[in-house]
């Protein structure tokens, strides 16, 4: 759980790390990015304001990152309706139900985007390529820099699709591999929120993710779709991994007192 006092900067710091993604995006869109953008963004401060009313509480803007995330790996063709589905519930079930940002366990934005593949059969995500995958980067440094990512995450979860790719013979390109991961694994496996916390969880909580991505791929491809249900069902068992961490380094602590 983040801080209430930190959340705000942490808002500012990944909607900054999200700049550049939104910048290719903005420049290879065929369908059109203005618009989807001011809907996104509108469902989602739309829900914060309406819940900071109900809650007589001061309105707050977190739900910026989960609008733009939701749009850089949402279809161009999507319907706006189709887009708003999954914004607001992403925003409503990962966030607010339970308080606000900080204190839920799932990323808003993984929240919508597996609501709108598993609300949507037909709906296919968008693809990375590799100028959002190169776009990501600052955003990788700056959250590294500020603490806000952690690298023993990056590295579990490289690591271990590595390896998943070596037990079953498939040929590794290091640089695709880097392009259906970045944008994922920095924005919703990463995401400061849903991992895990305790540095003995953060190695198990990617390991976790990574062997994730290799399931839901299956034989095919690294796919936005598999980096999406890996974050949702990895985040689901960080605080059970954090929990455990904790009790066996109580365990220890006790063991050497006896």
């Amino acid at each position: 759980m983040i801080p209430p006092r930190s959340v705000a900067a942490v808002t500012l710091a990944q909607t900054v790390a999200l700049v550049p993604p939104l910048a290719v995006l903005a420049t290879t869109a065929t369908g059109g990015f203005a618009l989807p953008l001011f809907a996104a963004l509108a469902f989602a401060l739309g829900w914060e304001g309406l819940f900071a009313l109900m809650r007589k509480r001061a309105p707050e803007a977190h739900g910026i990152t989960t609008a733009l995330i939701v749009v850089v790996l949402a279809p161009a063709d999507l319907a706006l309706w189709q887009l708003g589905f999954a914004v607001s519930l992403g925003v409503i079930l990962g966030e607010l139900v339970f308080g606000g940002r900080g204190f839920g366990f799932v990323s808003p934005a993984t929240a919508a985007l597996s609501l709108l593949v598993i609300s949507f059969p037909q709906v296919e995500l968008a693809q990375p390529t590799r100028d959002l995958a190169l776009a990501t980067v600052p955003g990788l440094v700056l959250l590294l820099v500020l603490g806000l990512i952690s690298w023993r995450i990056l590295v579990a979860v490289l690591v271990t699709v590595a390896v998943a790719f070596a037990l079953r013979g498939a040929a590794f390109d290091p640089a695709a591999l880097g392009t259906a991961l970045a944008f994922g694994l920095v924005f919703l496996i990463c995401d400061p929120v849903s991992a895990a916390t305790t540095n003995a969880g953060r190695w198990v909580y990617g390991a976790l993710a990574g062997a994730l991505i290799i399931v839901f791929a299956g034989d095919n491809p690294i796919t936005s779709e598999a980096v999406v249900f890996a974050a949702l069902m990895s985040s689901v068992f960080a605080p059970l991994i954090d929990h455990l961490v904790v009790l066996a380094h109580t365990y220890q602590r006790q063991n050497r007192h006896v």
